[in-house]
């Protein structure tokens, strides 16, 4: 289970030496694929596709078959974590995911049991162990999980929020309730990860998509702070490699320096930061991941070409970048365009490894 043929993508996140710069992109099995949305028709519903070891890997193998793609990731969604927990996850029509019991007050946090990997979540483990099982070594598979912060919104709001103000009132009303409620969310994201890491995910990423609605005071203590403890937990080398981390906080540019001192290996970013910025400022203590605006691959695939040499370009000489959209590819994006996206990386890149 050793042998990797293309290993470019752990390689970057520990800055060592590429030929060509990795590319990925975040929700790369997802709904702009045809493929993809037949097999979510076979499953039924979403969760039946994330429960099914065997659809979750096809679809996490369609994006590979038709890009020449450095990486998996697994299929699998951020809320099975809270659904574990007992809250009761479904999907409304058109409106995204809901919880039935979502939380609200500290009677409730108390509750909150801390979900045993291999039980509840053993069909997150199954898809990890077929996927690596199919890879048969041609790319690393990336495992994840949300944060802490960005799984309490929801699981407080009871869903998606615009403006965050139940999860915000428990922060500055009762931020004893929110605090416990992260330390047992965070100790289920640190079991969680380590259990896909014995599975056979090769490296894990932890999306904070919600960070940036925070005050850089409260983003200190009520986000980083538990992806830290996070990091500090997690199995940092297995089958005799390290095990990369990628912390990515949408909205989170002003923040790097803070982020890279929790230890991670990367830092993901979105567009709205300058790669060679974030470079300046972190670059020699953490690789980067980022950092094109996704909606970019709507463009002509000049425009697209265009945009990839420039990141290139801002970045520089040298290896320690993985490039990734800023956020996950749009659901209405020609599929082409983002086979534009990811040829021109390797071909652009090579210059730059020189």
């Amino acid at each position: 289970m050793n042998e990797l043929k293309n290993d470019r993508y752990l390689r970057a996140l520990l800055r060592q030496p590429t030929d060509v710069t990795p590319v990925w992109m975040m929700r790369q099995a997802g709904r702009y694929l045809p493929e993809y949305k037949a097999t979510r028709a076979v499953a039924g519903d979403f969760m039946s596709l994330c429960k099914n070891a065997e659809l979750a890997c096809e679809v996490t193998l369609q994006p590979l078959r038709r890009f020449p793609l450095d990486a998996a990731i697994l299929f699998s969604d951020i809320l099975t974590i809270p659904d574990a927990m007992g809250l009761g996850l479904y999907f409304e029509a058109g409106e995204g995911p809901r919880f039935s019991s979502p939380i609200q007050t500290i009677a409730d946090v108390k509750k909150l049991p801390i979900p045993d990997p291999e039980q509840e979540l053993g069909y997150v483990m199954n898809a990890v162990r077929t996927i690596r099982k199919n890879l048969q070594g041609e790319v690393p598979l990336i495992g994840f999980s949300g944060s802490p912060w960005t799984l309490a919104t929801y699981m407080v709001e009871g869903g998606g929020s615009k403006a965050f103000t139940k999860v915000k009132k428990m922060m500055y009303a009762e931020p004893a309730a929110l605090h416990l409620m992260l330390e047992k969310v965070a100790e289920s994201v640190t079991s969680y990860l380590n259990a896909q890491i014995k599975a056979g995910a090769q490296s894990v990423m932890i999306f904070d998509t919600w960070g940036g609605v925070l005050t850089g005071r409260d983003y200190l203590e009520f986000s980083l702070h538990y992806m830290h403890k996070i990091v500090d937990g997690l199995i940092h080398e297995n089958e005799g490699r390290r095990v990369p981390v990628t912390l990515f906080t949408k909205g989170g540019g002003q923040w790097l320096e803070q982020i890279a001192d929790t230890g991670c290996d990367a830092i993901g970013l979105d567009w709205t930061t300058r790669i060679d910025e974030a470079r300046q400022r972190v670059g020699h203590r953490v690789a980067l991941q980022g950092n094109m605006d996704p909606s970019i691959l709507y463009a002509q695939p000049a425009r697209i070409e265009a945009e990839v040499q420039t990141i290139l370009a801002q970045y520089g000489q040298g290896s320690g970048h993985v490039f990734n959209l800023g956020h996950g590819i749009h659901l209405d994006v020609p599929p082409e365009n983002a086979g534009v996206f990811v040829e021109s990386v390797h071909r652009l890149s090579e210059p730059y490894h020189r």
